[in-house]
């Protein structure tokens, strides 16, 4: 699934009727009518509608989803928010049909036409503002759009909440909270960033018609779903052995803090690498070995319970992961240019080992093979040197300048994961949900990524296999055995076998 700025659907519609001969009118009916049809499922007859019209597309599909539901027996009344002279285009065509079927509507002239026409209305349309909208409200919907958020009613919005912008990196004041946003052809960047997608509530795309090869390579990116990861997720071969699988080594773990590198290990193996070798102190291996019997272990020097040399590590490995309970020290820095320079293989760095490359990222771009990060907010504000709310208003933007100049891939954890390339194609993720806001959980992210990257996959598609399993997991098991408050990291690791079973084997 496509996402797009708000650039990429203009020219997509755009391109569909001077191109391919779609007319306006045309694309609007099909839109009104899909989204007409998706509201059937979250009204019933019994319901009183009304619709709020705008002057722009959104207005104009506002009066075909009229048309329709009043054409299928509900009982739906219009209000058209701007004069009528301020009705134009393809929005004033399809007012004409509406009028042409017998149907009326009424104009707003004050806050009191809202106030009145809402009275005993339990189901609000919103199809006022559309993807052009920045900036704070203009009268008189900058009274409107609080009136309606204080409603006692259902709130659907057609395409985006009105007052919300489709774009990340633009501010906005007020905006209509909505319960449910039924989305025209693609979701647009706004519906992932953590600032504005609350306003959407739940959402569902709808299909107008529009062919996806319209848009070539989008500037922005798409959604990885259920159906990449069985298209792309290898399948093992009946005659493959342990080497087949992925020979990994995983760098941490101070005796501070074991439980990193410990939860990193155990779900590398419980995802698939096929042998792994744990590289930390000496005093974190008898740790270790009674809960992850499956690896093998190098003692490492260190200093005060925390590594301080890569000594010893033979790089004859398919994929390495650093940083993981590491602890920051001067001597982190050192220990990471190590690996990077003697590493032919897939480099992983998380969490301390973030810390550590900062100084050393304009050397990372000479290295041949790829290297991940796979940061939280807080880590990649560091990276970047900003401070986290303005990372969270720009994350695409910030995350593809950033893979682009250090050739890196980032992915860039949060309630939408985001997998960025050093070429800058990116995917979000949907899956998982709050329970994941515990300490470890991207512990595990690590170990799970590790072992997709020694997969015979690329390394995007392990990434976006690896995300989207360790989500999918959290939402199993919160569905089932627990709750978003009680689940662990741990949990993800021993539930990751129900995944695989779930949604592979079908």
């Amino acid at each position: 699934m496509h996402i797009v700025t708000a650039k990429e659907m203009y020219d997509t519609d755009r391109y569909a009727m001077e191109e391919m001969g779609l007319q306006g009118h045309m694309l609007m009916e099909n839109a009104g009518r899909a989204v007409a049809t998706e509201i059937e499922k979250h009204v019933s007859l019994k319901d009183q509608i009304l619709i709020l019209v705008g002057k722009g597309n959104n207005g104009g599909d506002g009066f075909v989803i009229a048309r329709t539901l009043l054409q299928r027996g509900y009982s739906v009344e219009v209000l058209q928010i701007p004069n009528d002279e301020d009705i134009q285009g393809d929005a004033l065509t399809h007012r004409k049909i509406y009028e042409a079927f017998g149907y009326g509507y009424h104009t707003f002239e004050d806050l009191n036409s809202l106030i009145t026409f809402s009275s005993g209305k339990n189901v609000i349309i919103d199809a006022l503002l559309g993807i052009g909208v920045k900036g704070p409200l203009r009268s008189p919907y900058d009274e409107i759009v609080p009136y309606v958020n204080q409603l006692d009613a259902k709130v659907i919005s057609v395409d985006l909440p009105s007052g919300i912008p489709a774009d990340e990196g633009i501010s906005f004041e007020e905006a209509i909270q909505s319960n449910f946003t039924i989305v025209i052809q693609y979701p647009k960047v706004s519906a992932f960033l953590q600032h504005t997608a609350p306003f959407y509530g739940e959402w569902k795309a709808v299909d107008i018609g529009l062919p996806d090869h319209l848009l070539g390579k989008p500037e922005s990116c798409g959604v990885w779903t259920k159906e990449d990861v069985v298209a792309s997720l290898p399948e093992r071969e009946p005659f493959s052995h342990k080497g087949s699988h992925g020979k990994g080594l995983v760098i941490g773990g101070a005796l501070q803090m074991p439980g990193s590198v410990t939860m990193t290990s155990r779900a590398a193996l419980r995802a698939g690498a096929g042998l792994l070798t744990v590289a930390t102190v000496k005093d974190v291996i008898s740790i270790l070995a009674s809960s992850v019997t499956e690896a093998t272990f190098i003692a490492l020097e260190e200093q005060a319970g925390k590594i301080n040399s890569v000594d010893g590590i033979e790089f004859s490995y398919d994929g390495v992961a650093i940083g993981m309970g590491m602890g920051r020290h001067p001597e982190g820095e050192e220990l990471l240019r190590e690996v990077l320079k003697q590493a032919e293989s897939p480099v992983l760095i998380d969490a301390d080992g973030l810390y550590a490359l900062k100084a050393y990222l304009p050397h990372v771009t000479s290295r041949s093979s790829p290297t991940i990060l796979t940061p939280h907010p807080g880590e990649m504000a560091h990276l970047l040197g900003v401070e986290v709310p303005e990372l969270l208003e720009k994350p695409f933007q910030y995350s593809r300048q950033f893979a682009s100049r250090y050739g890196v891939y980032v992915v860039l954890k949060g309630a939408f994961t985001l997998v960025t390339t050093p070429k800058g194609n990116q995917w979000v993720h949907t899956t998982g949900n709050v329970g994941l806001a515990k300490g470890g959980s991207g512990d595990v992210l690590a170990g799970m990524l590790l072992a997709m990257t020694m997969q015979p996959q690329s390394i995007e598609e392990a990434l976006n296999n690896g995300v989207w399993l360790h989500g999918s997991t959290a939402d199993l098991l919160t569905e089932d055995t627990h709750s978003t408050y009680d689940l662990l990291a741990t949990d993800l690791i021993d539930g990751l076998s129900k995944t695989y079973r779930t949604h592979l084997s079908e």
